[in-house]
């Protein structure tokens, strides 16, 4: 057996990303650059390394295994609906620059204006979820992948917490700034492993023609259902990513509407790539291994492209890792004011989340995209404060506001458990993701309504 399909490979590829990361990282030397990521010289963040940082934390390896899950399922179809997740940054990049020219420097400090602190604590509770299920799910992705080396769970429990620690290390030493720096590395070594890998499929037979009109094994239907309920939730998606909106206010605004925009089409070309790699498996036959595409790509692709693959979905979750923490310290510090603005209190803040992240992993899910589709169906709730109170500037009172809230958490806790009668009986009887679009259709229609009516009772009482 070639070295490459060995797990001393993945071993050698884990402690060289590791090492490389740890000796990159720069020591934090002031709280601005723990918290905000400027240098040293109090320098924000340039075009590359914004626009680098962005797609790496936003192509992680959750969101890679998935688009190559859905395409092997649902062929260019599943491919697509994940892909679609990414106009996020588009979406992302308007909310953004809307925040900005109110004059604040968040969103959580727009809400904070608008709805008062019951604002930011609803919006903190979700974001502090969806950090927590970061952490969870690139954790779960490693996990599985040395799992299906060594054939043992235990193998991928203690791959699990050593790369957790390793992260952690580097992360608590050098907070945002180390994240940013460790972003640029680590893409450019995904952007080259990816490209190889690509080129390596594309000369293994494979077809443009076929791939974009691949049924996937279980038909296209589905994917395409799940690309109504990514139209659905990506004007509400970006904002409760913390890791994207934190982005958004590092640099200039011209700066980082080029970042955006740059973000969008490279993180939608590697995972539309990525998709196809699970399109491909389908093509061609093959049968999953042990239950998981990742022992897939050794039987289809061979020992060497097996390993860059696995070492995209490594690189991109430490990346993601990294930058979760650092927007868990600034969440915890700056945001919800839960210590002094210092250092140690970040360095805590981050210890905090890792261990609720891991916390999750007693859940024992494997469904990645159930992560997306819980916190996305969650976020939902800012759909109309966000197009109605942010950009047509049409106040939502307090009680329009809670009313979304609680219809998007209600849905998502509907689809968390969509497996039982009630959800059922009120959502239908077919597929999961077809129960997932109709929860999406009510989540909007409630919080449209109330904001609506919300906005009509105010003017009616400001002309009484």
């Amino acid at each position: 057996m070639s070295f490459f399909a060995s797990p001393e490979a993945l071993i050698a590829l884990v402690a060289f990303i590791a090492i490389g990361s740890v000796l990159i990282s720069p020591r934090a030397m002031t709280v601005d650059s723990f918290f905000a990521g400027q240098d040293n010289r109090g320098h924000a963040p340039s075009l590359l390394t914004l626009t680098f940082s962005l797609v790496t934390t936003w192509i992680f390896s959750r969101s890679l295994l998935t688009a190559a899950i859905l395409g092997y399922y649902y062929g260019i179809a599943g491919a697509l609906a994940y892909t679609a997740y990414y106009l996020s940054f588009l979406t992302g990049m308007v909310i953004i620059s809307h925040v900005r020219r109110k004059g604040a420097r968040s969103l959580q400090d727009w809400l904070r204006g608008e709805y008062g602190r019951t604002g930011t604590m609803t919006y903190n509770f979700i974001v502090a979820l969806r950090l927590m299920s970061e952490v969870f799910a690139n954790l779960l992705v490693v996990g599985l992948i040395f799992t299906a080396a060594y054939g043992s769970d235990r193998a991928g429990d203690i791959s699990m917490i050593a790369l957790a620690l390793v992260t952690l290390g580097y992360s608590a030493f050098g907070g945002l700034r180390a994240s940013l720096r460790t972003d640029v590395a680590q893409m450019m070594l995904f952007l080259v492993v990816f490209v190889i890998a690509v080129i390596a499929m594309i000369f293994n037979g494979f077809s443009v023609s076929a791939a974009f009109t691949a049924p996937g094994i279980s038909g296209g239907y589905n994917g395409w259902v799940l690309f109504a309920v990514a139209l659905l939730q990506i004007p509400s998606y970006p904002a409760h990513d913390p890791v994207m909106m934190d982005r958004g206010f590092l640099a200039d605004e011209t700066t980082t509407k080029r970042a955006f925009l740059h973000a969008f089409w490279i993180s939608a070309a590697c995972i539309l790539g990525f998709g196809l790699f699970g399109v491909q498996a389908s093509l061609v036959g093959a049968e999953l291994v042990g239950g998981e595409l990742i022992g897939t790509w050794l039987t289809m692709f061979g020992p060497f492209v097996y390993f860059l693959i696995i070492a995209s979905l490594v690189i991109s979750a430490m990346s993601t890792l990294d930058s979760a923490l650092s927007s868990a310290a600034r969440l915890a510090i700056d945001e919800m004011q839960f210590g002094a603005r210092t250092i140690a209190n970040g360095r805590i803040a981050m210890m905090v989340f890792m261990i609720g992240g891991l916390a999750f992993l007693l859940v024992e899910t494997e469904d990645l995209f159930a992560a997306v589709a819980v916190s996305g169906t969650a976020s939902m709730f800012l759909a109309p404060v966000l197009i109605l109170g942010l950009i047509f500037n049409q106040r939502l009172p307090l009680w329009s506001y809670l009313t979304a809230f609680a219809a998007a958490v209600a849905g998502a806790t509907a689809y968390f458990y969509q497996s039982s009668e009630l959800v059922q009986t009120l959502f239908g009887h077919g597929h999961k993701y077809e129960r997932l679009l109709f929860i999406c259709l009510a989540v909007l229609v409630i919080g449209f309504a109330a904001g609506l009516i919300g906005v009509a009772m105010r003017r009616r009482l400001a002309r009484a």
